[in-house]
This record gives structure tokens, sequence and C-alpha cells, in this order.
């Protein structure tokens, strides 16, 4: 199974390597498949890449429903969050690939 994450691009590079911020952690990402993504923008990020622009709206749904399982979000990722379950890859795990 395949995840990807809502990101907001904070910065974009002459490179189309963009910084952005996933619950509070800053990647980079690149942009080569979502050319027309810009500063201020969300987009998806999968293994590095920006896989597809979305809505505002869109994003803060998606990263609701992560907030609403705890197992998925690394320690202190998430306001008020405490350890995460083991089992699984934690969200962490998974941004700090």
């Amino acid at each position: 199974m395949c995840l990807a994450i809502p990101a907001k691009i904070s910065k974009i590079d002459a490179d189309n390597l963009a910084t952005v911020d996933i619950l509070g952690v800053t990647r980079e990402a690149s942009i080569d498949l979502t050319p027309q993504a810009r500063v201020g923008d969300y987009v998806l990020i999968h293994a590095g890449f920006a896989i597809e622009v979305v809505s505002e709206e869109y994003a803060q749904e998606t990263l609701d429903l992560i907030n609403e399982f705890p197992e998925l979000a690394a320690e202190g990722m998430v306001e008020e969050a405490g350890s995460a379950p083991t089992g699984g890859p934690s969200l962490g795990a998974l941004l700090s690939e």
C-alpha cells in the first residue's frame, strides 16, 4: 500500500526542488511531476515527489484524518500525541526515509 501525505510548499528552488512542510516537519520534494505547483500550494508527497496539487481543504481533511490515528503519527509530531503503538511504521519513520 502506498501513502501520499499532504504538504504545503514554502519555497521552490531553480532545480524544481521544493521545501515543503508536513505536519511541522520540513523536507525537500521534487515538483517535476507537478510543474504547476507554486509557493503556498498544497501537494501530495510520495517517495520524495509531489504527485498532485490539492486544495487546502482536501489537505486539511487528510491531515485531520492522519491526526485521528496516533499510530501513524510519530511521538511529538501531533499536538497532545502520546507514544505511538508498536506494530507498524509511524508517520515519523515514513517521513525520515
